[in-house]
């Protein structure tokens, strides 16, 4: 059986991946990718703490984060070509202002 403190390491790997994505990638899509890893580590732990203390609280948490992420892509996407019709480029240094 899998112990709770693996799921809390797991779940510290990847939002110390998606912390390190963010602060040293500057491609718009490799953010968004990056902010998915820190949801999906949450998500880990809300599901792990969930199963530890025998209650539902943490997984229905988890749909709602999940729901969130979801609009948080369609959106991100949204803005992705929007930078691509007006600057044709996605690198973050370079888009400044979105303009038209």
């Amino acid at each position: 059986m899998i112990a709770t403190s693996h799921y809390v390491i797991l779940s510290l790997v990847l939002f110390a991946l998606g912390i390190v994505g963010l602060t040293v990638r500057r491609n718009f899509i490799t953010v968004l990718m990056c902010v998915e890893l820190i949801l999906n580590a949450a998500n880990i732990n809300f599901i792990a703490y969930s199963r530890q203390l025998g209650d539902l609280t943490g997984q229905v948490f988890a749909v709602f984060v999940i729901t969130i992420a979801a609009a948080e892509a369609a959106i991100g996407l949204g803005i992705i070509v929007a930078l691509v019709r007006l600057k044709h480029n996605v690198n973050l240094d370079q888009v400044n202002v979105m303009e038209g």
